[in-house]
């Protein structure tokens, strides 16, 4: 959302009421004359100025909790350009119809906010140290998990800011800020208690004001009275502009003792004049200093002495975001991330212990539960197990696909362990516990279209590794994506898969097979030509298959129905309720000529601007 509002001509960025209403009267203060900024006030929201009668009046366009936007108490809209369109059209509780749009001066970009200019440097340096991750691992975590990053990142951006200086008592405040400079506006922020509430704390003709900063049942910070805000250093930014009810505004943060909550120095915040410079002064700390932050609502993950697992972190029941991350999963990075654990083809049967109960069956043989032991850790394991040696044909296929798995190695795609000759041949494979994601979503209609969005953009991460790698899949589905989480998917199942040469971009089969016609783009069928582009049309129909809850596609038609209503031009009609955005993409995923059809270069980055737009 935040590059499509910035792209509009009268989206002014992070500008205060003050500039809006002075832009609105360089334009002339024609009734109806509006702009768009960004909230200063709440996470992902924005604010509407409109002039009427020569005043200006102003909006709040929040974002709700079901990803909606709305003015408070009208009606809710997809986007806040809906919402701008609505109230072209309807007063419904504003003061007059917006009937003109205050562009911004020629050459003048939106304003870009003093965190979202730190923001970028903060996630990444916090997703690095946190997880401990680099290289492609980092990348696809910060693209698959941006959003809820964000919304981490700015709910403990406070923390390291030199106004912050923890749970200090009201009577040690005070000489902090009567000490050395004793400059009007010098101020901090502690914690008051447990329940989330602070105390700002202000020097004001030498003596130390304290305002109480209540949370309330939704999590907004105010000050009695006061402006809510989502977070501290948009309240702080807030009062160092207007005093908006207190004795003045803020001037200089007061710093912590050295060593203090950190464990390095902050930077002097009076090397600055003003708030604002000394927020970006920060931002140095803030890196170094970034691997302290808790995981708000999770552990951190470590590795004892054995290799295993340990939590370190501190929960805090007032952030956003709960749900687990992908990285949170001990299937994110791949089992031999560790340097000490030797990567092997093979697995030792003695090493490998199954338990009781199938998760799942097939012509092949069953897949069973099991723990596999490494050198230093071990790991819950999917083993899929050959049920009859003799049938050559099915053991040539076990071994072709785990000689594909064991090339792969990607977070979004199940992970090959290893080989086990024993009893049976077994293929030692990542779990997914949550099953596959058509039978997830049959039984759990609540899902919501976001978390839908989230899976399948992980889907399309996976597939886009796999077109780099010059892989085609060959048997994509919703039957063939499985879930570790309800927010990590992983793409498995490649007894179909193929490696095709670089000079070369398809596969040719030599005749069909028992294929999966619905899923198979019109060269399949015709020609037996497959690519990463016959992937994409399959593609479509997982997205299908996720937006319908696990619908079967094509219910009710067979093979030879379904391939005269493609040659006919016609394509499955969109499911209930799903996002025009969303079925938008499939329709261009089955594109018939292969050659207009886009790669997953091109699909990946739709899907993720349409997830971030709506999980910001």
């Amino acid at each position: 959302m935040a590059d499509n509002v910035n792209s509009l001509p009268f989206f002014y960025g992070n500008i205060t009421r003050e500039e809006a209403e002075e832009y609105l009267r360089q334009t002339g203060m024609g009734n109806g004359l509006y702009l768009l900024r960004q909230s200063r006030n709440y996470l992902g929201g924005f604010a509407l100025s409109v002039s009427h009668s020569g005043r200006c009046y102003h909006y709040t366009i929040e974002r709700q909790p079901n990803e909606m936007y709305a003015i408070a108490g009208g009606k809710s809209h997809r986007n806040p350009v809906d919402v701008i369109d609505y109230h072209s059209q309807e007063m419904d509780g504003l003061v007059c119809l917006l009937r003109k749009p205050c562009n911004r001066p020629k050459n003048m970009q939106p304003k870009v906010g003093p965190f979202e200019d730190l923001k970028e440097k903060l996630i990444r340096e916090y997703v690095k140290q946190t997880w401990n991750l680099q290289g492609a691992a980092l990348e696809q975590a910060i693209i698959s998990q941006r959003p809820q990053l964000e919304k981490r990142i700015a709910t403990t951006a406070h923390e390291k800011m030199p106004w912050f200086h923890g749970a200090i008592t009201r009577e040690a405040s005070e000489p902090r800020l009567q000490n050395g400079s004793r400059t009007n506006g010098k101020f901090l922020i502690r914690q008051r208690d447990q329940d989330g509430s602070y105390a700002l704390c202000l020097l004001h003709e030498g003596q130390v004001m304290h305002y109480r900063i209540d949370r309330d049942r939704t999590g907004k910070l105010s000050i009695p009275d006061g402006k809510k805000f989502d977070t501290l250093w948009q309240l702080v930014e807030h009062y160092s502009y207007k005093p908006d009810g207190l004795l003045r505004v803020l001037t200089d943060p007061c710093p912590r003792p050295p060593g203090e909550i950190n464990t390095r120095p902050l930077p002097n915040p009076q090397a600055s004049s003003g708030l604002l410079p000394s927020f970006h002064t920060a931002a140095e700390g803030i890196v170094s200093m970034i691997k302290n932050i808790p995981i708000p609502g999770r552990t951190k993950s470590t590795r004892d002495a054995h290799g295993k697992k340990t939590g370190q972190g501190n929960f805090n029941p007032y952030e956003i975001t709960k749900e687990a991350m992908p990285m949170d999963t001990e299937v994110y990075e791949s089992p031999y991330a560790d340097p000490d654990e030797l990567r092997s083809s093979t697995v030792d049967r003695s090493q490998l212990f199954l338990e009781d109960g199938e998760l799942g069956s097939g012509n092949f043989g069953t897949v069973m539960k099991g723990i596999y032991k490494m050198r230093k850790t071990e790991k819950t394991v999917a083993v899929k197990i050959l049920k009859n040696d003799d049938n050559q044909s099915v053991r040539d296929e076990m071994l072709r696909e785990a000689d594909v798995m064991q090339q792969l190695d990607n977070p979004y795609i199940v992970r090959m362990i290893g080989i086990c000759e024993a009893e049976s041949l077994m293929l030692v494979m990542e779990l997914a516990e949550l099953g596959p994601l058509h039978k997830f979503l049959q039984k759990n209609k609540q899902t919501s279209i976001k978390n839908i969005t989230e899976l399948v953009h992980q889907v399309s991460m996976g597939m886009k590794y796999l077109e780099e790698h010059n892989f085609v899949h060959r048997d994509l589905a919703a039957r063939n994506v499985l879930l570790v989480t309800q927010h990590y998917a992983k793409i498995s199942d490649f007894g179909l898969s193929k490696a095709v040469a670089e000079e070369q971009n398809y596969y040719k089969a030599k005749g069909h097979g028992k294929w999966p016609v619905k899923w198979y783009a019109p060269e399949c069928i015709n020609y037996f030509k497959f690519s990463s582009k016959s992937d994409v049309w399959s593609f479509g129909v997982l997205m299908w298959e996720a937006f319908s809850y696990g619908q079967k596609p094509y219910k009710g038609m067979k093979g030879n129905d379904v391939m005269q209503m493609i040659e006919s031009g016609q394509r499955m009609e969109a499911p209930a309720n799903c996002p025009s955005e969303m079925y938008d993409l499939m329709r261009t995923c089955w594109t018939y000529k292969v050659d207009e059809r886009p790669p997953f270069s091109v699909v990946e980055p739709r899907l993720r601007d349409y997830y971030y737009d709506i999980a910001q």
